[in-house]
């Protein structure tokens, strides 16, 4: 008989190896029953799946994304605005000729030209409108209000190949 190859095998120790494997995921499946026991369960609105957000830095719409939910955060905080950081964003994420051209409308409109509108939006959304010419568009929408009281605006923005904004406006450059 060979040492290395034993015909005659060993079942009490098959059956204690299983008899761990079992007890372990067990003890395993119960612990997460118990813990799952002793957390509140979830309201039914978030019951879906956690939200997550994930861009690269050279994505278009991760960047006009990332431009208009900082420029939101710092003009949207009514206790204290943060006009500073709004400006230093603008000087950032634009180019000059279209930060020139938004400050005539803005004087012209009196409203806020990255927002075309005097007021905060509640929620925005950006989505890729793909490219035009050697420049890329976002689409971002914008909804002001809250329940059945709301109003949404469309803005086209086009970035240039070097990632700064390049134009905003309410019809597409397509």
């Amino acid at each position: 008989m060979n040492r290395k190859y034993p015909t005659h095998r060993r079942p009490g120790r098959r059956a204690a190896v299983a008899a761990g494997l079992v007890l372990a995921v067990g003890l395993g499946v119960s612990t997460q029953l118990t813990a799952q026991a002793s957390v509140p369960a979830p309201a039914k609105a978030s019951a879906a799946a956690p939200r997550s957000v994930s861009g690269t830095p050279g994505q278009v719409v991760t960047r006009v994304a990332d431009f208009y939910g900082a420029y939101i955060d710092a003009k949207g905080d009514y206790a204290d605005p943060d006009s500073t950081l709004a400006t230093a964003l603008r000087k950032h994420y634009l180019t000059p000729a279209f930060a020139k051209r938004l400050a005539a409308w803005e004087t012209e409109n009196g409203a806020d030209g990255v927002l075309r509108a005097q007021n905060v939006p509640a929620r925005w959304t950006v989505t890729d409108n793909g490219t035009v010419g050697n420049s890329h568009e976002a689409i971002v929408t914008l909804t002001f209000g809250s329940g059945e009281t709301t109003q949404k605006i469309k803005l086209f923005v086009l970035m240039e190949r070097y990632n700064h904004i390049a134009d905003i406006a309410t019809t597409s450059a397509r």
